[in-house]
C-alpha cells in the first residue's frame, strides 16, 4: 500500500535526505554538546549550530543572529515570551482561534491576575484586525495572534495588528507555526517584536527543536524561565543577560539543531518562493476536487493565496476520527482529525459537536499524484 502522508501541519515528513545524513553523522561521529568543549568535535558542532542560527536569522529578516534563540518546540518557545513578560494587572489581546499553545499559558495567568480579551474568528476562522485594535487598553502588555491558523490554514492580518500594535506600544508576539518556511516572513518591515516556530514543521528540521525571534531590547522584559548552564561566563553563579544565553540554559538538542541547519539549505537552494508556489498548487488542486464531493464541507478561504496548504473538511455520516481511520487503514492515506488543540476555532466554525474535522495539509513532498488520490478516495468512501 502507498503511504500518502497529509499531516505536514502536525510534523513534516518526510524531511529531505540530508536532515537524516546530518543527524546520523552526528550520533555516530561527533556526539558533542553545544557550546561544552574545545575538541574538534565540539568545535564542528558549535560551528553548525552557529550556522544553523544565522540561517534563521536571514530567514526571518532579524537584524542579527542573536536575535535567534533556539528552544525545544514551538511550545517552549511561546511559554518563554507568554511567561516571561506578563504580570498580575497586565492585559492581553490574543484570538478564538489559537492553538493551545498559547490559549493555556494564558488561561493559566488568568488565575495569577493577568486579564485576557479573545477576538472571534469568523466561519473562515479568520479574525479581524479592527476587533484587536478595538480591544486595545491602557495597560495592554501582549498581542499574541496567528500568522495562519491550523485548522482551516486562514491568513491572518497580521501587517494590519502590527500597525495598531506598534502605535500602542504594546508588543506583538506571532504564531508563525504554520508559516515559517512555508511563505516569507520579514520581522523587521511586518513590525514584529517576538516570533515562534517549531523546527519541525515547515522548516523541516527534527521534532524537538523551537525558535524564538526577539527585537533588540525587548529582552529587557521577558524574563527567562529556565536558569543554568549556558557554556558562557561560566565562573559566574547569575544568569547571563546577553542574547541569545538569557534563554537557553541547559544543553540544546544537537542532533535536532544539526538536522535543522540540513533542513535550512535545502530550504536555501530551493527558495521560499518556490516552495510557497508548489504548496498553492496543490492546495488549490486539493480544494478544487473537493468542491466536488458529495456530502463533504471544507472550511478557510475562498481563494488560496489567502492560506497555507491546510484544509479541514467535514463529511456526513462520519465522524472525523473514524473518517481519517478508514482511510488510513485502508488506503494508506495519513490525516489528522479532531480538534487540533485549537478548540476556539471549531466553535467559530460550527464544528465542536461534530467532533472537529478531518484535516489534509500538503507538504513540500507531495505532488499531484498524492492530492488526486486522495480526493479520488474520499469521493468513493463518503458515497458509501
Amino acid at each position: 500500500m502507498t503511504r500518502i502522508y497529509l499531516d505536514n501541519a502536525a510534523t513534516s515528513w518526510p524531511k529531505p535526505d540530508a536532515v537524516y545524513d546530518a543527524v546520523d553523522r552526528y550520533q555516530r561521529g561527533l556526539g558533542a554538546a553545544v557550546g561544552r568543549g574545545s575538541t574538534r568535535a565540539a568545535v564542528e558542532v558549535q560551528a553548525t549550530v552557529d550556522r544553523c542560527r544565522r540561517q534563521i536569522a536571514s530567514l526571518l529578516g532579524a537584524e542579527s543572529a542573536d536575535r535567534v534563540v533556539f528552544g525545544f518546540n514551538g511550545t517552549d518557545v511561546l511559554n518563554v515570551v507568554v511567561r516571561g513578560l506578563l504580570r498580575p494587572g497586565d492585559h492581553v489581546v490574543t484570538s478564538q482561534g489559537e492553538h493551545n499553545s498559547v490559549l493555556r499559558p494564558l488561561r493559566a495567568l488568568e488565575e495569577d491576575g493577568v486579564e485576557v480579551t479573545r477576538v472571534t474568528c469568523d466561519g473562515t476562522g479568520r479574525f479581524a484586525a479592527s476587533a484587536v485594535v478595538e480591544a486595545l487598553r491602557p495597560n495592554t502588555r501582549l498581542v499574541a495572534v496567528q500568522h495562519a491558523s491550523n485548522v482551516t490554514g486562514a491568513l491572518q492580518p497580521v501587517a494590519e495588528v502590527a500597525e495598531a500594535v506598534e502605535s500602542h506600544q504594546a508588543l506583538l508576539l506571532v504564531d508563525a507555526a504554520q508559516t515559517a518556511g512555508h511563505l516569507p516572513i520579514d520581522v523587521r518591515a511586518m513590525s514584529i517584536d517576538l516570533l515562534a516556530c517549531s523546527g519541525h514543521k515547515g522548516l523541516l528540521g527534527p521534532l524537538g527543536t523551537g525558535v524564538l525571534y526577539v527585537r533588540p531590547g525587548v529582552e529587557e522584559h521577558v524574563a527567562p524561565l529556565r536558569f543554568g548552564g549556558t557554556g558562557t561566563k561560566s565562573e559566574e553563579d547569575v544568569q547571563p543577560t546577553s542574547m541569545p544565553d538569557r534563554y537557553e540554559s541547559g544543553n540544546h538538542n544537537a542532533p535536532g539543531l544539526v538536522g535543522l541547519a540540513a533542513a535550512l539549505d535545502w530550504i536555501e537552494e530551493r527558495g521560499i518562493d518556490a516552495l510557497r508556489r508548489h504548496e498553492l498548487k496543490l492546495t488549490g488542486r486539493l480544494l478544487d476536487g473537493l468542491h466536488d464531493c458529495d456530502g463533504l464541507r471544507s472550511f478557510g478561504p475562498d481563494a488560496v493565496d489567502d492560506r497555507v496548504g491546510v484544509v479541514s473538511v467535514t463529511a456526513d455520516g462520519f465522524d472525523p476520527r473514524e473518517l481519517a481511520t478508514v482511510l488510513d487503514e485502508n488506503f494508506g492515506i495519513e490525516t489528522r482529525s479532531g480538534f487540533h488543540c485549537a478548540p476556539g476555532v471549531h466553535r467559530a466554525l460550527g464544528t465542536t459537536e461534530v467532533g472537529g474535522t478531518l484535516r489534509l495539509s500538503v507538504g513540500p513532498f507531495n505532488t499531484a499524484d498524492h492530492v488526486d488520490a486522495v480526493v479520488a478516495t474520499l469521493r468513493e468512501v463518503t458515497s458509501l
